[in-house]
């Protein structure tokens, strides 16, 4: 007899009072962006007030909950959790930068680091060209890091795909999960600061809740920085019978202590989504129901990719 599912379907949870906006945690880059947006949005109001009564015009949705003005997409970027309201995407004039081979959440910091990197690197070849490497060399890592290559999504049914990049640095089975309602595999990935940060759906699924959890920065290699760092829990169940609950939690590392995540309860996410990211070397686990129809296809010490490496398949059967 499976599992693998409770009998009955779970009930969506209201986001937690904590959960203030995409990037809970908030952040030095976070403010600077939030007090950009401030000035942005009055300039926009007081000399292109036809482009603002455009967008109010194109807008879809309430934008109740939000913590300052909507006045265009850009001002979803942190608090698209909070509102439900949205532009189709012909109406949105900065799709084009989903198109860029960057993570969208790490544009900010991209920049905040990246020029004076670059203006550095380009003094220092013209005055002292034997010490340009350095910022070079550092420019080059803050690039590698938020960049966003695209992935071939796997669509055969049954299959969970990885949800981070990085290495297997456990498999473990658990005798009982609280929201799976049955034994569980929890599946541990490291990341470290040379992988890609982005993270993405393991399957089609709804967003039932969310929980966020402050606390430490312990190095995401260490065991106890799943229990005692700040992390992000997030409970799917899947969009088709048997309706199987999957947990997915981003965790914090000793130098990533920014975590992303723009689901609400009731998002419908399809396999390889994206969902958020990791600000810098982190970890991620996927915890799936234990049964007889579950095939784990991965081992430790193993590295995956987002979206694109087959972690588990359940047997058509077992469906």
């Amino acid at each position: 007899m499976s599992t693998t599912q409770p009998s009955n379907r779970a009930v969506l949870q209201p986001l937690p009072a904590n959960v203030t906006s995409v990037q809970p945690g908030g952040g030095v880059c976070y403010r600077l962006e939030l007090a950009w947006g401030r000035w942005r949005r009055w300039y926009l109001k007081r000399f292109r007030t036809g482009y603002v009564r455009r967008m109010a015009e194109l807008r879809q949705g309430d934008s109740a909950g939000a913590p300052h003005e909507i006045l265009d997409p850009r001002d979803l970027k942190y608090c698209r959790n909070l509102c439900q309201c949205q532009w189709q995407p012909q109406d949105d004039p900065f799709r084009w930068r989903d198109r860029l081979p960057f993570a969208r959440w790490g544009l900010a910091e991209l920049q905040l680091m990246g020029w004076p990197l670059l203006a550095a690197t380009i003094l220092l070849a013209w005055y002292g060209w034997y010490l340009a490497p350095v910022p070079a060399v550092l420019l080059a890592l803050v690039v590698y890091f938020f960049r966003d290559p695209a992935r071939r999504i796997p669509h055969e049914p049954g299959l969970l795909v990885s949800p981070a990049d990085g290495k297997i640095a456990e498999i473990v089975r658990l005798e009982y999960d609280d929201f799976i309602g049955g034994p569980a595999v929890r599946i541990g990935i490291f990341l470290s600061i040379f992988n890609v940060h982005l993270n993405r759906s393991p399957f089609d699924a709804t967003v039932i809740a969310l929980r966020y959890c402050p606390g430490e920065f312990l190095n995401a290699l260490d065991p106890n920085s799943a229990l005692r760092n700040e992390n992000m829990w997030i409970g799917l169940e899947e969009d088709e019978p048997p309706y199987r609950r999957i947990v997915v939690r981003q965790i914090a590392g000793a130098i990533a202590r920014r975590i992303v995540c723009v689901l609400r309860p009731g998002d419908h996410i399809a396999r390889g989504e994206k969902v958020g990211m990791i600000k810098l070397g982190s970890r991620t686990e996927l915890i799936l129901p234990d049964g007889d129809g579950l095939s784990v296809e991965v081992e430790v010490g193993q590295r995956v990719k987002a979206g694109s490496s087959v972690m588990a398949r359940y047997r058509a059967c077992d469906a």
